[in-house]
């Protein structure tokens, strides 16, 4: 989805003891219980008829990422520093460039420029397949830029936001905020909404100015809790769900919550156990828990609408909500196309093998995922 404000025109990770905040999960440096098993998969009964219609390549994929839908464009990068444009109905390339270095977050796109953030704490802006401008960051960023308003937004891992002037990469200003001393290695929130930028910046919500960073409110998703850091953590995760103007978050492993985004009033904030963002529709908020539950809450109130457990410790991406279904994928490369209605299943689709490295995305009527090899498939419906 591509952004675009009415504007005028003018973590790193942390140590604590032997713990470390892993991409996604929190790993103990001691030896601990064993996984629980990944639920059996049964038969595929197809009961929704989806069909590959392209495949496509980048390198692979060891940071967070985020595969940026603008119109029929596709903008994604690698680890291996490619960033590539694609026509989301054929997987053809429209462009694609090395930056230089490896890519740590990405990729950003209004359409027509897009951005990335390299290991070297660089953000690194592109139009049609050339670089036009790099500037340094003061931290890493695991969130990818948010190319809006002549303008790209770059979160960074210290919970600082700056502006860059689109055309000349020109530092246009630099906001950040203290807190816990941990931060995730994972894609954070970053998006717009009308004329206000919206930031997840620790457990809150925060409307910002985008000409200046000044706050127009923030709305507390989740509260801080616990006798160490590592139990406090609950900073916002990506994907989050907009519908009108109302946006619904996850906070790490501690709630899902709904916003107005006119005026940052909470709606509704549910305990939740989850690691990936959420999407949804008018009706629901979809999102996937740590142990692989997938649930429907009730978008107008937060009630709990069916849960799933069909898929448990596999895994999985944040879902994607699409018509009368959702699709999420799995840590084997399946995409699990289910019913919106209650989670049962629809279809179950295959890549490559390697997990899925990010949430699906909708481009028109083409469903596209991406692995961690690399692999980028098209699926269309029959």
């Amino acid at each position: 989805m591509s952004h675009s404000f009415r504007l005028p025109v003018p973590r790193a990770l942390a140590k604590l003891g032997c713990t470390v905040l892993a991409a996604i999960a929190l790993v103990a440096c001691s030896s601990g219980p064993s996984k629980p098993k990944p639920a059996e998969l049964g038969p595929n009964n197809v009961l929704l008829d989806v069909s590959s219609v392209w495949t496509a390549r980048v390198g692979a994929v060891n940071f967070p990422l985020t595969v940026n839908v603008s119109g029929s464009t596709l903008t994604l990068a690698s680890g291996d520093g490619t960033v590539a444009a694609l026509d989301a109905r054929t997987g053809r390339d429209l462009w694609r460039v090395n930056v230089g270095a490896p890519v740590a977050a990405g990729a950003g796109s209004d359409g027509f420029q897009a951005a990335v953030v390299t290991a070297r704490n660089e953000v690194v802006a592109i139009e049609q397949g050339k670089v036009i401008w790099r500037q340094q960051l003061t931290a890493q960023s695991y969130t990818a830029p948010l190319v809006a308003g002549k303008r790209v937004f770059v979160l960074g891992a210290d919970r600082s936001v700056t502006a860059f002037d689109g055309s000349t990469g020109r530092r246009l200003w630099n906001q950040q905020r203290t807190g816990e001393p941990l931060v995730l290695r994972q894609s954070g929130v970053l998006t717009a909404f009308e004329d206000t930028l919206v930031v997840g910046l620790s457990s809150r919500l925060v409307g910002m100015n985008p000409l200046t960073g000044s706050s127009r409110w923030e709305a507390p998703i989740a509260m801080p809790r616990g006798a160490n850091d590592i139990e406090r953590l609950v900073d916002l995760v990506g994907s989050v769900s907009r519908v009108d103007n109302v946006i619904c978050t996850r906070s790490f492993q501690a709630g899902v919550g709904c916003v107005d985004a006119l005026n940052g009033n909470v709606r509704w904030s549910r305990a939740a156990n989850g690691v990936e963002g959420v999407h949804g529709d008018a009706d629901f908020v979809f999102g996937t828990e740590s142990d692989g539950k997938v649930v429907a809450w009730r978008r107008a109130n937060g009630e709990p609408a069916w849960q799933s457990q069909r898929l448990l410790h596999r895994g999985l991406t944040a879902p994607i909500a699409m018509g009368r279904s959702i699709a999420v994928g799995d840590f084997q490369g399946l995409v699990h196309i289910l019913s919106r209605e209650d989670g049962s299943p629809l279809n179950r689709l295959s890549t490559d093998g390697s997990a899925i490295a990010a949430a699906p995305v909708l481009a028109g009527n083409t469903l596209v995922v991406v692995t961690r090899n690399g692999g980028v498939y098209g699926f269309q419906p029959n």
